[in-house]
């Protein structure tokens, strides 16, 4: 299951990069988290470790994150250490300036257990997951482009 999702927002990347790095941010426009910390004493940079919570189809993922990608205004990327509904999963969020402000960047690639069963649930999971990160993207304009 692989899903990528770009939007235009009109604003700069230092005006959306708190939006991807600051928890309370985060869960403001990734609506599906119900939580979202970081679990080392580092908070940012390449191996920095994060736990994540997301309800999926009426379950909670429960996932044991390490980053890695982190370039300031720029990218930030993840990749599950350990979890309870994944077989595999990461995640990448870049923001690159554009002349009109930025485009920002969702890409989430996971593997469900099961074989081919995993696999033809995971084609049906795409489907919903495509429409909730449009929904998410939507919102971190809306919140990028009110911080004014």
């Amino acid at each position: 299951m692989k899903v990528v999702k770009s939007i235009e927002i009109s604003a700069p990347p230092e005006r959306i990069w708190p939006f991807m790095v600051e928890p309370e941010k985060i869960l403001q426009w990734y609506y599906p988290l119900q939580e979202f910390k970081y679990t080392s004493k580092q908070h940012g940079g390449h191996d920095t470790r994060l736990y994540l919570e997301e309800k999926v189809a009426g379950r909670v993922m429960k996932l044991n994150c390490e980053v890695t990608g982190w370039a300031v205004n720029q990218r930030v990327a993840f990749r599950m250490t350990s979890g309870n509904i994944m077989k595999s999963y990461e995640e990448r969020w870049t923001v690159d300036p554009t002349p009109s402000g930025s485009r920002f960047t969702f890409m989430e690639q996971g593997k469900l257990p099961f074989g081919l069963i995993g696999q033809i649930m995971g084609l049906f999971a795409q489907r919903g997951s495509a429409a909730t990160v449009g929904k998410m993207l939507s919102r971190l304009k809306g919140l990028a482009e009110a911080q004014a």
